[in-house]
């Protein structure tokens, strides 16, 4: 009998790391559903990279309990390790070597014979569009192919859960698009995805949920849009094709009116009801409107109102001591 895939591929409860004085993660839960992005955003030192350590055996926690793809990350990490796959943030492809190369090297490292490693090389030069290129040095790769072929590396286990760490880094918008299409085939075909990464507008185009870490702990978790219901500062623009229906909306609908463009912006959170109700009022006022757009804020106000900071970087800053404590 084939085993039931758990429901929900990460599960943690009060997950806490510390070096020496330094709290990193202060009790920490997590339900990750399998099939989906979960995205992980944070300021520098926020305790992202320390979170996916513990997640992928490369630490141990402090405190607390995990779970991943069913096993339990103290009491069965070599399970975890079979079953995961990660793909960091610098290039873990040796330029000395061809694509195809790299790709039996890693299958030979998962312990596949010499037939299946060598289908499963040519069916994964083949997913990410490498074949002409699979008898190359990766050194003459340019950035998106070398980020495919890392990839690719990491997809030669077939694992149920990937860790991406900031995966389109330093890739032209061509190729970062190329590689967020690559990322929902995975996803559509059942694998799980963590994604950590410094473009907010890859969480927002990506993530079916958005986590925002800041001192150790979540300071908000949530769809992107619900997390830009959040922060104020979200309207609705209306435009008018004359002075009269101007004057009626603002004495009905209140708001910050815009002469020369015969508009009106009101407050609104940009959720379905909030819409519904100023469009009821519009309605009821029999007030003709030319033009309707809803203003949200993106993802930058939602980091900035939550962690006090501009920036989503996401390598966190992990001192000396604290790089001495982990190889103790």
């Amino acid at each position: 009998m084939t085993p039931r895939t758990p429901r929900a591929a990460i599960t943690a409860t009060g997950l806490r790391k510390s070096y020496r004085d330094h709290v990193v993660l202060d009790g920490v839960d997590l339900d990750i559903p399998t099939g989906t992005i979960f995205s992980l955003l944070g300021p520098n030192g926020a305790g992202k990279t320390t979170m996916v350590k513990i997640l992928s055996t490369l630490i141990g926690a402090d405190g607390g309990r995990a779970s991943v793809l069913g096993h339990d990350l103290a009491r069965d990490p070599d399970a975890v390790r079979a079953a995961i796959g990660v793909t960091g943030q610098y290039s873990a492809v040796d330029g000395l070597l061809t694509g195809e190369e790299n790709l039996m090297l890693m299958a030979r490292l998962r312990r596949l014979g010499r037939a299946p490693a060598r289908r499963r090389t040519a069916e994964l030069l083949e997913r990410f569009d490498l074949v002409d290129a699979a008898r190359k040095p990766a050194s003459t790769y340019s950035g998106g192919m070398r980020r495919r072929l890392d990839l690719a590396m990491t997809l030669v286990g077939d694992p149920g859960l990937i860790f991406l760490d900031e995966p389109t880094t330093g890739l032209d918008p061509r190729s970062r698009r190329g590689m967020w299409e690559i990322i929902r085939d995975l996803v559509a075909g059942g694998v799980t995805v963590f994604l950590t990464t410094q473009y907010l507008e890859e969480a927002d185009q990506l993530a079916d949920r958005i986590a925002v870490l800041d001192r150790g702990r979540f300071v908000a978790e949530g769809t992107a849009a619900e997390l830009k219901r959040r922060v104020p500062g979200g309207h609705v623009r209306l435009r008018f094709a004359d002075r009269d229906g101007l004057d009626t909306a603002v004495r009905t609908l209140g708001g910050a009116r815009d002469d020369e463009a015969l508009a009106l912006q009101v407050p609104a959170d940009g959720g379905v009801a909030s819409l519904k109700a100023l469009l009821d009022r519009v309605d009821a006022a029999a007030i003709a409107v030319e033009e309707l757009t809803v203003h949200t804020p993106d993802l930058d106000d939602v980091f900035l109102s939550l962690t006090g900071h501009t920036s989503a970087d996401t390598t966190d800053t992990t001192t000396h001591d604290q790089q001495k404590a982990v190889s103790r």
